[in-house]
């Protein structure tokens, strides 16, 4: 059939407020032009952000109703450990509150002032952890990955030459290599099967360990079973094991691909540095068997890494995605090309022109998605990236706002009501103002900043 629906059925609702633009316009002003300070209860669409924000199975539901809440070797951590294992064969698995932890506890492990990680494109706050401990990030996509509108099927991949160069005269300060799957900075773009094997060829020649940042995982290897020759008769969880077996260890958010409100996990090959990470997990998050979450939360990550492997929600879910991402391309919306698995991203850049970078037209669009159709999405630009280090300023290398999707939440007529707010935008962008920003703190600063138009 041509109609993609969604392999579920709805089995309760949440009320959505259906604000007016005169409020939206008070509620904006009051959180400082930052959609990030807005009352959930006051956005009718909310596409902020998938992390932490699917809506859970009645299986999951019922997995809570068991969860073992014992503090030491609760039945609930062995199902989650086998579920993961199952999918991603590592010797140590840990669990934590969420990806932000993991990342946290692997930096403190490997990383100091000296250090120097690369990635294809590190995400906020795996950049933020890793600058915390004085350490550099740097980014390594490929050259197609830096053009929103270039059709390469797998813009996530890593610059396998450019890194080969640069841990030629660098290998002594790497402590890990990083690979973001699916890429989410760059547009939510995956990483190809042949690209992890050539990274981890790369990083064995130099005896470095190569750790995945896996929080879409699940999308990135239906992209692989999509897009890359070989894998088209492959189960996707076939697929999974296949990009773990190159790895050396893995960070987790749960609460992507693991269709959960709250978890995560760090899992290593390591023998001495999973014992590290535990001591450090237990210092700020938990007993080595819960990690920061409850046995519930455990039981839920457990039935949800089943269902995120099933193809018929993969393909509802890269289809709906593309249902989005093709109606705005239509109305001449520019987006980054080819749709990504968990959200679209539009060039902000490219939209509104007269806007320059350190005027942020990310957030110039995302203010007035919300003021038209209390739409809320996320910048992904100068004012996430533009801060340096050493507090100067620079353009990031794409302004965009993510529409990130959360998972099995919003149905068709929600997107096509996101779609029509687009072409009533769409005739007067020449009219959106820029921003400068009034506050901000030193790190993540797009969380919490003030803004004010410019006039």
């Amino acid at each position: 059939m041509k109609t993609i629906i969604e392999p579920f059925r709805i089995k309760s609702v949440e009320p959505i407020r259906l604000t007016t633009r005169d409020e939206r316009e008070q509620l904006i002003r009051e959180a400082h032009f930052n959609l990030f300070n807005l009352d959930a209860a006051d956005v009718i669409i909310d596409f902020l952000t998938d992390s932490g924000t699917s809506a859970m199975s009645s299986k999951q539901w019922g997995g809570m109703m068991e969860g073992d809440e014992s503090y030491a070797g609760s039945s609930s951590y062995f199902r989650f450990e086998a579920a993961v294992r199952d999918l991603m064969p590592f010797r140590h698995i840990i669990p934590t509150h969420q990806g932000r932890a993991a990342e946290r506890i692997l930096m403190g492990i490997v990383a100091d002032a000296e250090s120097i990680i690369p990635n294809n494109t590190h995400f906020d706050t795996t950049r933020a952890n890793i600058e915390a401990t004085g350490a550099k990030a740097v980014d390594m996509v490929i050259e197609e990955g830096k053009d929103p509108s270039n059709e390469h099927p797998f813009k996530g991949n890593m610059d396998v030459a450019a890194l080969r160069d640069f841990l030629e005269g660098n290998a002594e300060r790497v402590p890990i290599v990083m690979l973001t799957v699916t890429n989410n900075s760059g547009g939510g773009q995956p990483v190809s099967m042949a690209n992890i094997r050539k990274v981890k060829e790369v990083c064995d020649a130099f005896e470095i360990p190569l750790i995945l940042d896996a929080c879409r995982f699940a999308e990135n290897a239906y992209f692989i079973k999509l897009r890359e020759e070989g894998y088209a008769d492959m189960d996707v969880a076939d697929i999974v094991r296949e990009m773990f077996s190159h790895a050396d260890g893995m960070t987790m958010s749960a609460k992507k691909d693991a269709l959960v409100n709250i978890g995560g996990w760090l899992a290593l090959n390591d023998a001495t540095w999973a014992e590290e990470a535990r001591n450090q997990l237990i210092l700020t998050e938990g007993f080595p068997t819960y990690g920061g979450l409850a046995g519930r939360d455990l039981e839920a990550i457990a039935q949800g890494l089943k269902e995120i492997v099933r193809e018929e929600y993969l393909a509802y879910r890269i289809a709906s995605t593309r249902y989005l991402g093709r109606a705005l391309l239509e109305m001449g919306v520019p987006v980054v090309r080819p749709i990504g698995g968990h959200a679209v991203y539009i060039d902000a850049k490219s939209l509104l022109p007269h806007i320059p970078p350190l005027q942020y037209p990310g957030q110039a669009l995302a203010v007035e998605l919300y003021l038209t159709g209390g739409i809320r999405g996320c910048e992904i630009g100068s004012v996430m990236f533009g801060k340096q280090p050493d507090g100067s300023e620079e353009p990031a290398a794409m302004e965009l706002v993510r529409l990130a999707i959360p998972r099995r939440v919003y149905t068709q007529s929600h997107v096509d009501y996101v779609i029509e707010c687009f072409e009533e935008i769409v005739g007067r962008t020449d009219e959106l103002p820029g921003y400068t920003i009034t506050h901000e703190p030193r790190q993540l600063r797009h969380f919490t900043a003030h803004f004010e138009p410019i006039d």
